[in-house]
C-alpha cells in the first residue's frame, strides 16, 4: 500500500497556474466503426470487460471534472440518460457504447463525475482517395507517389522500437494496446495515415488528397470547438476519450493553447 500511494502522489502534475488540465486519451473503437481502419476486440467477453475496467482505474487516478467522448453534442442527454443507468447498477459493464459505456462511464463513476459531454461533429471526407489513385491504371499520382506509399505501407520504417511493438498487437492486453496507442510516434502516425499521406496525392494539377484532408482537419477544428464550448474553470481536470487521430489532432491545439495543459497519459497507464 505504502508503494501505490508513493506512486499516487507522483502522479499529482506540477502545472501552470490558471490552466486547465487535460487527460487525452485515444483509442480504438470497441464496437462498430466506420473509421478505415478496425481493432479486433471482443467487447462483450467478461475478460474484455475487466480489462477495461482495470484501465479505467487507471485513468481515474486523474480525478477528473469533466469528461468529454466522441459523442455528438445532440446526443448528450441520451448519452447522460445512460450514464445515469450505470451509476444507478455498476454491477455490468455495458459494451452497448463501445469505449465510451466501457471506459468513460466506470471513469466517471470512480471520480465521481455528474455528467459527460459529447464534442464529437461529423463531416465527409473519403480516406481512401489516394489509394483509389494508385490503384487505378488510367490514373496518375502527379504529387508524390513515393513518399504516399512509403507511408501507407512502411509508415514506422525509422521507429524499429514501434515497429517491433505493433507486430505484436494482436497478443497485447487492452492496456498494452492502448499504450501504444498513446506513443507520442502513434499520434504522428494517426495524423499522417488519416490526413498527411494525401497531401502527397492528386491528379494532374489538382489537389484531390489535400482537400479531403482538409475536411478532416475542419473537423478536429469543430471538435477542438465544442470541447470549448463547455464551461470550465482552472479548478477544473478535464478527462478526453476520443479516437486515436481526433486525439492526436486535440494534442496538436492543446499544446499552443493558452488554455489547456495537457498531463502526461503514459504516465496514468502505468500499473501499481
Amino acid at each position: 500500500m505504502f508503494g501505490c500511494s508513493v506512486k499516487n502522489e507522483q502522479l499529482a502534475e506540477r502545472h501552470v497556474p490558471n490552466k486547465i488540465q487535460v487527460l487525452n486519451f485515444g483509442t480504438f473503437h470497441f464496437g462498430y466503426t466506420p473509421d478505415a481502419h478496425k481493432t479486433e476486440f471482443d467487447e462483450a467477453s467478461d475478460d474484455s470487460k475487466q480489462q477495461a475496467r482495470e484501465v479505467a482505474r487507471l485513468l481515474a487516478q486523474f480525478k477528473p471534472t469533466i469528461i468529454v467522448v466522441e459523442k455528438l453534442p445532440k446526443y448528450d442527454e441520451q448519452l447522460n440518460q445512460a450514464y445515469q443507468e450505470y451509476l444507478n447498477d455498476p454491477a455490468e459493464l455495458s459494451h452497448k457504447d463501445g469505449e465510451i459505456s466501457m471506459i468513460a462511464f466506470e471513469v466517471g463513476r470512480l471520480s465521481n463525475v455528474k455528467r459527460l459531454y459529447g464534442i464529437d461533429n461529423h463531416m465527409g471526407y473519403n480516406y481512401s482517395v489516394g489509394d483509389y489513385i494508385e490503384g487505378t491504371p488510367e490514373l496518375t499520382n502527379s504529387i508524390d507517389p513515393k513518399t504516399y506509399l512509403q507511408i501507407t505501407n512502411e509508415p514506422y520504417r525509422d521507429q524499429s522500437e514501434i515497429a517491433e511493438r505493433e507486430k505484436r498487437f494482436d497478443q497485447m492486453s487492452l492496456l498494452e494496446k492502448l499504450k501504444l496507442f498513446n506513443e507520442p510516434a502513434q499520434m504522428d502516425y494517426s495524423i499522417n495515415t488519416n490526413a498527411d499521406k494525401l497531401l502527397y496525392v492528386g491528379i494532374d494539377d489538382g489537389f484531390e488528397g489535400a482537400d479531403n484532408a482538409a475536411i478532416f482537419y475542419q473537423r478536429n477544428m469543430r471538435i477542438y470547438s465544442n470541447l470549448n464550448r463547455i464551461p470550465m474553470t482552472k479548478d477544473d481536470r478535464v478527462f478526453i476519450l476520443m479516437g486515436r487521430a481526433h486525439t492526436a489532432f486535440l494534442r496538436e491545439f492543446i499544446k499552443r493553447s493558452p488554455k489547456f495543459e495537457m498531463v502526461d497519459t503514459l504516465k496514468y497507464l502505468e500499473e501499481h
